[in-house]
Protein backbone atom coordinates (compact mmCIF):
# COMPACT_ATOMS: atom_id res chain seq x y z
CA UNK A 1 0.00 0.00 0.00
CA UNK A 2 0.87 3.63 -0.32
CA UNK A 3 1.34 5.60 2.72
CA UNK A 4 -0.92 8.82 2.60
CA UNK A 5 0.97 11.64 2.64
CA UNK A 6 -0.02 14.68 5.37
CA UNK A 7 1.35 18.23 3.24
CA UNK A 8 0.36 18.93 -0.36
CA UNK A 9 2.50 20.30 -2.64
CA UNK A 10 0.73 23.58 -3.12
CA UNK A 11 1.57 23.62 0.71
CA UNK A 12 5.14 22.81 0.56
CA UNK A 13 5.12 25.39 -2.25
CA UNK A 14 3.55 28.41 0.05
CA UNK A 15 6.15 27.80 2.97
CA UNK A 16 8.90 27.61 0.69
CA UNK A 17 7.64 30.95 -1.05
CA UNK A 18 8.16 32.28 2.72
CA UNK A 19 12.04 32.15 2.24
CA UNK A 20 11.77 32.83 -1.51
CA UNK A 21 12.24 29.51 -2.45
CA UNK A 22 9.61 27.72 -5.27
CA UNK A 23 8.73 24.59 -6.15
CA UNK A 24 10.63 23.99 -9.62
CA UNK A 25 9.38 20.35 -9.84
CA UNK A 26 8.20 17.16 -8.08
CA UNK A 27 8.56 13.30 -8.49
CA UNK A 28 7.86 10.12 -7.31
CA UNK A 29 11.14 7.87 -5.92
CA UNK A 30 12.55 4.68 -7.19
CA UNK A 31 14.00 1.81 -6.09
CA UNK A 32 17.62 2.82 -7.35
CA UNK A 33 17.67 6.30 -5.14
CA UNK A 34 17.23 4.16 -2.08
CA UNK A 35 15.05 6.62 -0.75
CA UNK A 36 12.11 4.48 -0.29
CA UNK A 37 8.74 5.47 -1.22
CA UNK A 38 7.80 9.14 -1.41
CA UNK A 39 8.17 12.14 -3.38
CA UNK A 40 11.11 14.45 -4.49
CA UNK A 41 9.86 18.10 -4.48
CA UNK A 42 12.95 20.23 -5.71
CA UNK A 43 13.41 23.86 -4.63
CA UNK A 44 14.95 26.78 -6.04
CA UNK A 45 15.10 30.29 -5.79
CA UNK A 46 11.92 32.66 -6.47
CA UNK A 47 12.96 35.46 -8.39
CA UNK A 48 12.73 38.11 -8.57
CA UNK A 49 13.38 38.57 -4.72
CA UNK A 50 15.34 35.41 -3.69
CA UNK A 51 18.92 37.80 -3.81
CA UNK A 52 17.25 40.84 -1.73
CA UNK A 53 16.01 37.75 1.13
CA UNK A 54 19.47 35.98 0.97
CA UNK A 55 21.95 39.18 1.58
CA UNK A 56 19.60 40.00 4.56
CA UNK A 57 20.89 36.55 6.19
CA UNK A 58 23.47 36.17 8.96
CA UNK A 59 25.08 33.43 6.51
CA UNK A 60 25.61 36.05 3.99
CA UNK A 61 26.75 38.66 6.81
CA UNK A 62 28.82 36.34 8.75
CA UNK A 63 32.28 36.26 6.22
CA UNK A 64 32.56 32.41 6.64
CA UNK A 65 32.53 30.63 3.65
CA UNK A 66 29.92 28.61 2.14
CA UNK A 67 26.98 31.48 2.88
CA UNK A 68 24.64 30.22 0.75
CA UNK A 69 25.34 26.58 0.89
CA UNK A 70 24.63 27.22 4.61
CA UNK A 71 21.36 29.75 4.29
CA UNK A 72 20.40 26.19 1.92
CA UNK A 73 20.43 24.19 4.46
CA UNK A 74 18.89 26.17 7.78
CA UNK A 75 16.14 27.03 5.39
CA UNK A 76 14.93 23.73 3.78
CA UNK A 77 16.24 21.74 7.04
CA UNK A 78 13.37 23.96 9.15
CA UNK A 79 11.08 23.46 6.00
CA UNK A 80 11.40 19.74 6.07
CA UNK A 81 10.42 19.22 10.11
CA UNK A 82 7.04 21.28 9.13
CA UNK A 83 5.93 19.32 6.74
CA UNK A 84 7.30 15.88 7.94
CA UNK A 85 9.88 15.23 5.42
CA UNK A 86 13.57 15.01 4.73
CA UNK A 87 16.10 17.51 3.26
CA UNK A 88 18.01 16.94 0.72
CA UNK A 89 20.70 18.62 -0.82
CA UNK A 90 23.01 19.57 -4.18
CA UNK A 91 26.21 19.79 -1.91
CA UNK A 92 27.72 17.60 0.83
CA UNK A 93 28.35 14.06 1.61
CA UNK A 94 26.40 12.13 -0.04
CA UNK A 95 26.56 13.11 -2.62
CA UNK A 96 22.92 13.47 -4.10
CA UNK A 97 21.50 12.80 -8.15
CA UNK A 98 20.29 16.28 -8.96
CA UNK A 99 20.73 16.24 -12.45
CA UNK A 100 18.75 12.77 -12.53
CA UNK A 101 15.63 14.15 -10.18
CA UNK A 102 15.60 17.57 -11.85
CA UNK A 103 15.22 15.39 -15.70
CA UNK A 104 12.92 13.21 -13.98
CA UNK A 105 10.57 16.84 -12.10
CA UNK A 106 10.45 18.83 -14.94
CA UNK A 107 13.79 19.72 -16.35
CA UNK A 108 15.27 19.20 -19.57
CA UNK A 109 18.59 18.92 -21.78
CA UNK A 110 19.48 22.19 -23.37
CA UNK A 111 20.92 22.12 -26.83
CA UNK A 112 24.19 23.25 -24.85
CA UNK A 113 24.03 20.45 -22.30
CA UNK A 114 22.85 22.82 -19.65
CA UNK A 115 19.59 21.82 -17.99
CA UNK A 116 16.69 24.05 -18.89
CA UNK A 117 13.34 24.66 -17.62
CA UNK A 118 9.70 26.69 -18.50
CA UNK A 119 10.14 28.91 -15.58
CA UNK A 120 14.15 29.61 -15.19
CA UNK A 121 15.48 28.95 -18.93
CA UNK A 122 18.86 28.10 -17.74
CA UNK A 123 18.95 30.18 -14.93
CA UNK A 124 17.97 26.80 -13.51
CA UNK A 125 19.73 26.18 -9.74
CA UNK A 126 18.49 23.94 -7.11
CA UNK A 127 19.40 25.18 -3.33
CA UNK A 128 17.73 21.72 -1.86
CA UNK A 129 14.96 19.29 -2.00
CA UNK A 130 12.09 17.74 0.65
CA UNK A 131 11.64 14.22 0.23
CA UNK A 132 7.84 13.64 1.52
CA UNK A 133 6.98 10.33 2.79
CA UNK A 134 4.23 9.39 0.32
CA UNK A 135 2.88 10.28 -2.85
CA UNK A 136 0.78 13.12 -3.03
CA UNK A 137 -1.10 13.65 -6.83
CA UNK A 138 1.98 15.22 -9.15
CA UNK A 139 1.80 17.97 -11.75
CA UNK A 140 2.07 16.50 -15.57
CA UNK A 141 5.59 16.88 -16.81
CA UNK A 142 6.39 20.03 -18.50
CA UNK A 143 7.67 20.12 -22.18
CA UNK A 144 10.73 21.43 -22.99
CA UNK A 145 11.07 25.09 -24.28
CA UNK A 146 14.16 24.76 -26.79
CA UNK A 147 12.00 22.94 -30.07
CA UNK A 148 9.93 26.06 -30.60
CA UNK A 149 12.81 28.22 -29.67
CA UNK A 150 15.36 29.81 -32.02
CA UNK A 151 18.37 28.85 -29.84
CA UNK A 152 20.38 31.50 -29.48
CA UNK A 153 22.57 29.45 -26.61
CA UNK A 154 23.94 27.78 -29.32
CA UNK A 155 26.30 30.35 -30.42
CA UNK A 156 26.16 32.82 -27.37
CA UNK A 157 29.38 31.27 -25.52
CA UNK A 158 32.18 33.78 -26.46
CA UNK A 159 34.98 31.26 -25.27
CA UNK A 160 32.75 28.35 -27.51
CA UNK A 161 33.33 26.74 -24.47
CA UNK A 162 30.07 25.02 -24.45
CA UNK A 163 28.34 22.84 -27.49
CA UNK A 164 26.00 19.85 -28.16
CA UNK A 165 28.95 18.01 -27.93
CA UNK A 166 30.08 18.91 -24.25
CA UNK A 167 31.38 21.84 -21.91
CA UNK A 168 34.91 23.02 -22.42
CA UNK A 169 35.78 23.61 -18.29
CA UNK A 170 39.24 24.93 -19.42
CA UNK A 171 38.34 27.10 -22.45
CA UNK A 172 35.66 28.76 -19.88
CA UNK A 173 38.20 29.07 -17.00
CA UNK A 174 40.53 30.54 -18.81
CA UNK A 175 38.08 33.33 -20.84
CA UNK A 176 37.18 34.21 -17.52
CA UNK A 177 40.50 35.44 -17.12
CA UNK A 178 41.08 37.90 -19.99
CA UNK A 179 39.63 41.56 -19.80
CA UNK A 180 36.78 40.52 -21.92
CA UNK A 181 35.53 37.51 -19.59
CA UNK A 182 35.08 40.30 -17.37
CA UNK A 183 31.05 40.91 -18.44
CA UNK A 184 30.77 37.91 -17.65
CA UNK A 185 31.71 37.41 -14.10
CA UNK A 186 29.78 40.27 -13.49
CA UNK A 187 26.56 40.05 -15.26
CA UNK A 188 26.32 35.93 -15.36
CA UNK A 189 27.23 33.61 -18.08
CA UNK A 190 26.41 35.26 -21.47
CA UNK A 191 24.47 31.67 -22.34
CA UNK A 192 22.58 31.28 -19.77
CA UNK A 193 21.34 35.33 -20.06
CA UNK A 194 20.75 34.45 -24.05
CA UNK A 195 18.07 31.78 -23.07
CA UNK A 196 14.29 33.37 -24.19
CA UNK A 197 12.89 31.07 -21.91
CA UNK A 198 14.57 32.26 -18.51
CA UNK A 199 13.79 36.22 -19.52
CA UNK A 200 11.18 36.60 -17.18
CA UNK A 201 13.12 34.93 -14.39
CA UNK A 202 15.02 38.28 -13.20
CA UNK A 203 18.16 36.95 -11.60
CA UNK A 204 20.03 39.80 -10.50
CA UNK A 205 23.32 40.82 -11.43
CA UNK A 206 24.74 41.17 -8.08
CA UNK A 207 23.25 37.45 -7.28
CA UNK A 208 25.14 36.34 -11.11
CA UNK A 209 28.23 37.82 -9.94
CA UNK A 210 28.50 36.26 -6.26
CA UNK A 211 27.86 32.88 -7.69
CA UNK A 212 30.37 32.79 -10.78
CA UNK A 213 33.26 34.27 -7.73
CA UNK A 214 32.33 31.13 -6.15
CA UNK A 215 32.81 29.11 -9.69
CA UNK A 216 35.86 31.25 -10.98
CA UNK A 217 37.61 32.64 -7.32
Amino acid sequence: MTPDVGVSLADLESLAGEDNLTLLGACATRPDDGLGIGTLCLLGPSEPGFWAHFTKSNEYRDSRPDPMDRWSRRVVETLSEKVGGSALFPFGDPARPFIDWALRSGAHASPVTLLVHQVTGLWLSYRGAVLLPGLPPLEAATSSPCPTCAQPCRTACPADALTADGYDLGRCHAYLNTAPGADCMNRGCVVRRACPAGAGYLRSEAQSAFHMRAFHP
